[in-house]
């Protein structure tokens, strides 16, 4: 089993951005859980959006190879602080193991 805190989405608020991308891809992985790895596709472009790269966000749109790209540093930085929401949400929702 993962390493889900029990204590839920506050508990997990006080994560830095890091540790809840590697928390909830864990555990995505452990339940083979595809659909999150495509929600996860799917926030990325808005994320950047909201990071001011409305730019960056169009393209992510559009071409999808670099949607990929930025799937692969989706736990880093700016981007995974934009993407904390989606993991805690997550994380919370499965932390019974459900």
């Amino acid at each position: 089993m993962s390493d889900v805190t029990p204590g839920g989405a506050a508990e997990l608020d006080e994560l830095p951005s890091k540790e809840l991308y590697e928390r909830a891809m864990s555990l995505a992985r452990e339940r083979r859980d595809v659909g999150f790895l495509w929600d996860l596709l799917r926030a990325i472009p808005p994320a950047a959006a909201s990071m001011g790269e409305v730019g960056r966000a169009e393209f992510d749109l559009l071409h999808g190879l670099s949607l990929l790209e930025e799937f692969t540093h989706a736990g880093e930085g700016e981007m995974a602080d934009a993407l904390r929401p989606l993991y805690i949400e997550y994380l919370t929702a499965h932390a019974n193991g459900t």
